[in-house]
């Protein structure tokens, strides 16, 4: 049985409508226009003949037909996103060696497929893949004991690193849920403590930073170097944390106890990306980070902007 009227494009606006209630982030999560927006939902709608949304509602709520139609929705476009990412065919079997890194944000999804999609493109080819912090990929890139890897860039890159932007990854709070906080009260309460990464660890000097450019100051109580261990005490009550999506998505067997908040201060954001050297640099760190990209956004930015709508103008996959 095939439905008449029913596109994929169609199909995208409701999924992102659904998270974000409103056409005019919708309009800016899809790329296209307010009127457009409006238009592909009346036509999905009127192929389905049936109402998805409420539309006299502000924010738009889904129908109880608009829930049961989601749920197949993202599973349907999920696979699409998964078979699109691996169906790349990337031009590597001129490729001799290839010696890539991963931060460690990447090991649940992203790197194992990663890893897959290069390994039936690569023949013949010595394969090296390794992971690591951000500071040890940078520095191994640029001293060339690594020809590429993907990590969070910091402003004082080395001279000789070539960036391929892939995604910005905006910072939030993440709290116990039912503690009681809320975005308003979080700086000024003092009944749960402060949980920072590891003084090292790029995400807690870019953290610092941000803070004290607002003029910030939480005390300083907890230091903890392992990131699911730091979701695992906030899951418990200890205290709370900042962290990114990209952290957040990391931690999903703790979801139930977590709640994420936007952080009330100037927004602020890391920048994921493949970083090479002039030497390597070329159609094959390209063609890497368009894959990249597609994985991220079914594996990263889509299933978090589904969870938190709040980062709608925040987190996004960055052109080439």
């Amino acid at each position: 049985m095939t439905m008449k009227g029913v596109t994929l494009r169609g199909l995208e606006v409701f999924e992102s409508l659904a998270g974000t209630g409103s056409v005019a982030k919708t309009a800016m999560q899809t790329g296209l226009s307010q009127p457009a927006v409006s238009q592909q939902m009346r036509n999905l709608e009127a192929a389905l003949e049936t109402e998805l949304v409420d539309h006299s509602r502000r924010p738009m709520r889904l129908t109880q037909a608009g829930k049961t139609f989601l749920v197949r929705t993202e599973k349907a476009l999920a696979e699409l996103r998964k078979a699109q990412s691996e169906m790349t065919v990337m031009d590597l079997a001129h490729v001799r060696s290839l010696s890539i890194g991963i931060i460690d944000d990447f090991d649940d999804n992203i790197t194992p497929r990663l890893a897959t999609i290069l390994a039936d493109s690569l023949t013949g080819c010595s394969f090296q893949m390794t992971t690591a912090s951000s500071h040890d990929l940078t520095a191994a890139v640029a001293e060339q004991n690594l020809q590429l890897a993907v990590t969070a860039t910091a402003e004082n890159m080395p001279d000789n690193i070539v960036e391929h932007p892939l995604a910005r990854d905006p910072f939030m709070a993440v709290v116990p849920r039912g503690a009681g906080l809320s975005s308003q009260t979080l700086f000024s309460q003092r009944s749960l403590p402060f949980l920072r990464y590891e003084q090292d660890q790029l995400i807690s000097v870019q953290t610092e930073a941000a803070l004290e450019k607002q003029g910030i100051v939480l005390p300083k109580l907890f230091e903890i170097g392992s990131h699911q261990a730091l979701m695992a005490m906030v899951a418990r009550g200890i205290g709370w944390a900042i962290t990114t999506p990209l952290g957040y998505m990391r931690a999903q067997r703790f979801h139930g106890a977590l709640e994420a908040l936007p952080l009330p201060m100037t927004p602020f954001a890391r920048q994921i990306s493949l970083i090479t050297t002039p030497e390597w640099d070329g159609d094959v760190p390209r063609d890497i980070a368009d894959t990249l990209r597609r994985l991220m956004k079914s594996e990263m930015t889509d299933p978090a902007l589904a969870d938190l709508p709040f980062l709608a103008d925040e987190l996004r996959i960055l052109d080439r």
